[in-house]
């Protein structure tokens, strides 16, 4: 395949930092838009620096096109050995294949960066915001509303910062961390370009009663010393509402008791469990016939709870 210098198009050095990169880029996108550029190979020159930038905009495809070295902008090229099996399927074969192609190809993070629409236009920019809900948002699924500021460009391809208002719908089971894409709801493509999308990175706000692992629960559980000795049947809260959960005769502090598909829905159906976490709780204050049937209990059993440090 034949070798394009994308830093000589652009006209910056190799080490050229992201920021000098995009300063680059809006100047020729600017000088060359076949709107209203006179130059003669506008739009041809126009697609090449859409086509720069495109790659070395995006951290990936910029290290794999670094991979490639310096070479004369013609020259007949192929990758080095292993780069197909690192930068994915798109370079495992290389005759006939376009260097813009073969960038297009690379499967970038998460589907973003790719460089141009069939048309030949620039993409429009991709967008990433967090999102915090509630662990009973997650249960049930929830809308949230975005105050974005995404970059269009007008009818001279000059690039400029407009508000845009993106609802969404947050399916019940999202997982904290989770991200989710919302195609088309970016930037504004430019010359045929399609749209860029967002990105929501969703994050669980700490509750009151729960913590949350993936899509199970823990919820810490009080227990008097003598309904942990006998048994107990105790009700906890869940995120459907109160259950009943049986507290066996001899449970001990730390146990867990699992309560199962009583967590967060999972995306494929089904749920995560609901773990209850035993803590023995002391009175604070002891009354009179209280003490007394302690003082009864203790003279009478012969449990050693130290006997293994002895």
């Amino acid at each position: 395949m034949k070798f394009k210098d994308y830093y000589a198009i652009l006209g910056v050095e190799r080490g050229a930092t992201e920021a000098e990169i995009k300063k680059a880029y809006r100047r020729l996108a600017h000088k060359y838009h076949p709107d209203v550029s006179k130059e003669k190979d506008a739009e041809a020159r126009f697609k090449e620096v859409a086509e720069a930038y495109a790659t070395l905009k995006d951290a990936e495809k910029r290290a794999a096109y670094d991979q490639l070295g310096p070479h004369r902008p013609g020259e007949e090229i192929r990758p080095p050995p292993g780069w197909g099996t690192q930068f994915g399927e798109a370079g495992s074969v290389f005759e006939d294949v376009d260097l813009a192609d073969l960038f297009a190809g690379l499967a970038g993070h998460r589907g973003r960066g790719r460089p141009r629409g069939a048309s030949g236009g620039v993409r429009g920019e991709d967008y990433e915001a967090r999102v915090a809900i509630t662990v009973e948002e997650a249960f049930h699924g929830t809308e949230v509303s975005l105050d974005l500021a995404t970059t269009e460009f007008d009818e001279h391809g000059v690039p400029r910062r407009v508000p845009r208002h993106v609802k969404a719908r947050i399916p019940k089971g999202v997982a904290d961390g989770q991200v989710l894409r919302l195609p088309g709801q970016g930037g504004k493509g430019a010359h045929g370009g399609r749209d860029g999308d967002v990105y929501l990175a969703v994050a669980l706000r700490p509750h009151r009663l729960y913590r949350v692992s993936d899509h199970d629960l823990f919820l810490d559980l009080p227990v008097t010393p003598w309904e942990a000795a006998l048994g107990a049947t105790v009700k906890i809260p869940t995120l459907a509402g109160s259950v009943n959960l049986k507290v066996p005769a001899g449970t001990r502090a730390g146990h867990h008791l699992r309560l199962a598909g009583r967590g967060l829905p999972t995306p494929r159906g089904g749920a995560g469990d609901l773990y209850a976490i035993v803590q023995i709780a002391m009175p604070a204050e002891l009354s009179a016939r209280e003490r007394s049937l302690v003082e009864e209990l203790a003279a009478a059993s012969t449990f050693n709870p130290r006997r293994h440090l002895e």
